[in-house]
């Protein structure tokens, strides 16, 4: 170990009086300087520190730190994390093709990709992952959860799980294989006119999905269409441009992308024919509409080739590109900004501070340019795609925020499913009375309790009011009050039955059709969709949009 320390402080020296000779480059100076200091500190402190120091630990604390002070998508993959890696850059990765949520001690598979080998080994959503080729998963966070699941193709790993409805532990075996996640979960026609793309990521076969989904439904008659990225955090480029040239000209300014390196200077024009230009579009955006997903919704926005509907997107207009590093580690590094074609820059103003659902939120007037899209309607940067119609984003109440926070709609999901295996739901499935009788029963005997603003505000006046010595006059008063705040409780579960029943049919739905369950969605109940249907009955209203009247 000493060896290797003298030959990385050599090494360091050698840089040191490398740079020191060419003292008109005061920058590389200070970089070999301080790469000496961390290089003597790391070295002092491994010799005398009174407990022994984890060197792997210690420097991805020091990578971590480092990178913090950039940006929030400038990243560090250690060789560990490269399927991670993979999985974000190709849309695949050697694995089970199982989603897990690691909480409270406890691993449960919260989704599985139809046909995966999780699928087809009989792995279920709601189950308990105890142990995996018989290491115990107690005490074991996320990360090596991970490692233990993933390997190579063809391998096979034991997983037990515990079951709803099982006495005992079952015991799966699991072939790995390449899993493939879809881009494009849900199409299909809304209506005989107009058909629907879900469109959730852009890896690497992004545009092929779009275009397959656009043609099948072309040939059933579709002649508009609403293109679904809400809740899309983006991905590769390349993908967003080829989408784009399915409906703007070939030839046509897509993106461009500016950083300090002159090599990231690039403008990327649309190359080949286009599938459409005249079919009508709706874009359907949120704040959680991000990167890829805002070249694709603005670049539209600026040719005037659609309507964006939604809400504010959420503001990142950074290009990474990954390297490798030594040991078969990644970074994945901000190396410049990307425009569209109306010259706007998308990324937040400050990206450090968002609202809680991720929103970029409202920027100033004076902070923000104006430009124009190719009919002249003013358009905006500052941070994200301000949508032309602009609608609220949907609020749960607090009581449906704390049961799916819970995991209440989540259990029961999981208890109707192990119940009612074989008897799947149809296609108009809906939360009758009798089950949501039992879903509340279901609640309250699993100890659910709903603690909602006014509960913790009567909490901590009671709190405030035992110090006080009239405590006892104000305690009926008190005790009247939460009385009536707890008939309140059960009656919400009434006032809101309609969202919670929404929630849990999803739910359910869910462990049946997997992450296809949009299929199944009632679009009836979906704003952004009856706003799109509703504009595109007013086809005037949609020209005039898009000429700026």
């Amino acid at each position: 170990m000493k060896k290797i320390y003298k030959y990385l402080f050599g090494l360091f020296l050698l840089s040191t009086i490398t740079l020191v000779g060419f003292k008109y480059e005061d920058r590389y100076f200070e970089i070999a300087k301080n790469l000496d200091i961390f290089a003597t500190l790391f070295k002092e402190l491994n010799a005398l520190y009174v407990d022994e120091i984890n060197p792997n630990k210690a420097m991805r604390t020091s990578i971590t730190a480092m990178l913090k002070e950039l940006d929030p998508y400038t990243n560090f993959y250690p060789e560990d994390d490269i399927e991670e890696y993979r999985t974000m850059n190709a849309g695949k990765y050697n694995g089970i093709g199982a989603t897990v949520n690691s909480e409270n001690g406890e691993h449960t598979i919260v989704m599985i990709y139809q046909y995966s080998p999780a699928d087809e080994a009989g792995l279920r959503i709601g189950d308990v992952l105890t142990e995996i080729n018989g290491i115990s998963l107690a005490n074991r966070d996320s990360d090596e959860l991970g490692r233990l699941l993933k390997g190579q193709t063809g391998t096979s790993v034991n997983i037990s799980v515990k079951r709803y409805g099982e006495s005992k532990p079952l015991t799966l075996s699991v072939k790995r294989a390449v899993v493939k996640t879809p881009n494009v979960p849900h199409y299909g026609l809304i209506n005989d006119e107009v058909g629907y793309i879900q469109l959730k990521d852009f890896s690497a076969t992004a545009a092929t999905e779009i275009k397959t989904a656009y043609d099948e439904m072309k040939g059933l008659g579709m002649t508009k269409l609403v293109l679904d990225l809400r809740g899309n955090p983006g991905g590769l480029l390349n993908q967003a441009i080829d989408i784009c040239n399915f409906f703007v000209e070939k030839g046509e300014l897509i993106v461009e992308t500016k950083g300090k390196v002159g090599q990231w200077n690039k403008k990327y024009l649309s190359t080949r024919n286009p599938l459409d230009l005249k079919i009508p579009i709706v874009v359907l955006i949120n704040s959680s509409s991000a990167s890829a997903s805002e070249i694709v919704s603005g670049t539209l926005q600026d040719y005037d080739r659609g309507v964006i509907i939604g809400q504010k997107s959420f503001g990142k207009g950074l290009v990474q590109t990954t390297r490798p590093l030594s040991f078969n580690t990644q970074l994945k590094v901000t190396t410049a900004k990307y425009y569209i074609p109306s010259g706007r820059c998308i990324q937040a103003i400050d990206y450090s501070h968002r609202n809680e659902d991720g929103s970029v939120g409202k920027v100033p007037d004076s902070l923000k340019s104006t430009f124009y899209t190719k009919n002249r309607r003013p358009v905006y940067d500052g941070g994200g795609v301000d949508p032309d119609i602009h609608l609220e984003p949907k609020v749960l109440s607090e009581l449906t925020e704390q049961l799916i926070e819970e995991g209440v709609i989540f259990d029961f999901a999981t208890k109707y499913h192990a119940e009612n295996i074989s008897k799947k739901p149809l296609d108009n499935f809906t939360i009758s009375n009798d089950l949501y009788k039992s879903f509340i029963a279901f609640a309250k005997s699993n100890g659910f309790s709903y603690l909602n603003e006014a509960e913790e505000s009567l909490r901590s006046l009671e709190a405030i009011a035992k110090n006080d010595k009239g405590y006892q006059e104000m305690k009926p008063t008190l005790n009247e009050l939460r009385a009536k705040l707890n008939s309140k409780n059960e009656s919400d579960f009434m006032t809101y039955k309609e969202e919670i029943s929404d929630e849990l049919a999803l739910e359910i739905l869910s462990r049946y059709h997997y992450d296809k369950v949009m299929k199944f969605v009632s679009f009836e109940k979906d704003q952004e969709i009856q706003e799109s249907l509703k504009l595109f009955k007013n086809m005037d209203k949609y020209h005039s949009i898009l000429k700026g009247k």
